[in-house]
């Protein structure tokens, strides 16, 4: 068997994620673990860093033979090198490098947020979309132009991602909350004002996050009727920046991607936005919204048919790394 297969391990946050891809695109294997906190609780990166380590020999096993590969068929190891929690990034990169070191094959790094988005263009089949990318570290709106991916629009305090699942934690929804939110969500029947908050083509949801607790500290309102509120409210900016963004590119493709994507109204707001704008509305499969090791492994294939390597001396992580800051070679 010809190496034609690249392994990826994600280890950003509370996942450790372990996949193989060929080099034309099939994923054959893609493996989890993620640490639960404790209720109430959300991700210690510490505690995460020390589950991963744990967690790694069985999830780096099964990926493998879930794959029907032996190691000696890769052709090269991915990490997730940022951005993402300190701690979680070294356990990940320390796997990967001596899993390359062992085997004698070049190491890939990979930007997480670059993994979201190009295994969504890869299992959805955009070509040149304007991408909401929502996840726990990551909201902005973002196209490929002139060698990376630039940033038309981004949070300016925390992620969509994080105003859920902080809010669901509070109001007593186990980590990560945000699929629970949506549940609870669909129950609402009352909308409940809360401050909506845009600033050109960015968004801020500090401000909503802070008084959607103090309503629920007040007692006055049920719990359902906030997660609806606090929904609606976190998905209107975001829809009306996105819409603006894609009237002005005059893209004719929206992708929706990161693990919020897997959120129907979110995804039903967005697909109307296309839909007036004359746009195909693509959203990345669920069970590859999350983080997971296919976005590591996927990237890591296109960045290394183009040559792009890291010295296993030199491959330190960056638990602080934008988006644009990192060139494209494969667009």
């Amino acid at each position: 068997m010809s190496k034609m297969f690249c392994l990826g391990i994600e280890s950003t946050a509370h996942t450790y994620g372990v996949s193989v891809v060929s080099f034309d695109g099939k994923i054959l294997s893609n493996e989890k673990s993620v640490y639960q906190p404790p209720p109430g609780k959300g991700n210690h990166p510490r505690e995460s860093a020390q589950h991963h380590s744990t967690a790694a020999p069985k999830v780096i096993s099964e990926a493998i033979r879930k794959a029907n590969i032996k190691l000696k068929d890769l052709a090269a190891v991915a990490f997730s090198q940022g951005p993402g929690l300190g701690p979680c990034l070294r356990t990940g990169a320390t796997t990967a490098r001596a899993l390359a070191s062992y085997l004698n094959i070049p190491l890939i790094p990979v930007h997480h947020a670059i993994g979201h988005i190009e295994l969504a263009i890869l299992t959805t089949g955009a070509k040149d979309p304007l991408v909401v990318l929502v996840s726990g570290g990551h909201t902005c709106l973002t196209a490929f132009i002139a060698g990376k991916w630039r940033i038309f629009g981004e949070t300016e305090d925390i992620t969509l991602g994080n105003l859920l699942d902080t809010y669901g934690r509070y109001v007593g929804f186990p980590s990560p909350a945000g699929p629970l939110v949506e549940v609870d969500a669909e129950k609402g029947k009352t909308f409940i004002d809360l401050p909506l908050t845009v600033k050109g083509n960015n968004v801020s949801y500090s401000g909503l996050l802070t008084a959607a607790l103090n309503r629920f500290k007040e007692g006055k309102y049920r719990r359902e009727d906030l997660s609806f509120s606090l929904q609606e409210v976190a998905f209107t900016a975001l829809t009306e920046t996105a819409e603006r963004v894609l009237a002005f590119l005059e893209k004719d493709e929206l992708l929706l991607a990161g693990g919020v994507a897997a959120n129907r109204r979110l995804q039903s707001m967005l697909k109307v936005v296309a839909e007036e704008h004359k746009a195909k509305f693509y959203v990345v499969p669920k069970e590859f919204s999350g983080d997971c090791g296919a976005q590591i492994a996927w990237v890591g294939a296109l960045a290394f048919r183009c040559g792009v390597r890291v010295d296993v001396k030199k491959s330190f992580v960056k638990p602080r790394w934008r988006l644009d800051d990192v060139p494209i070679p494969w667009r």
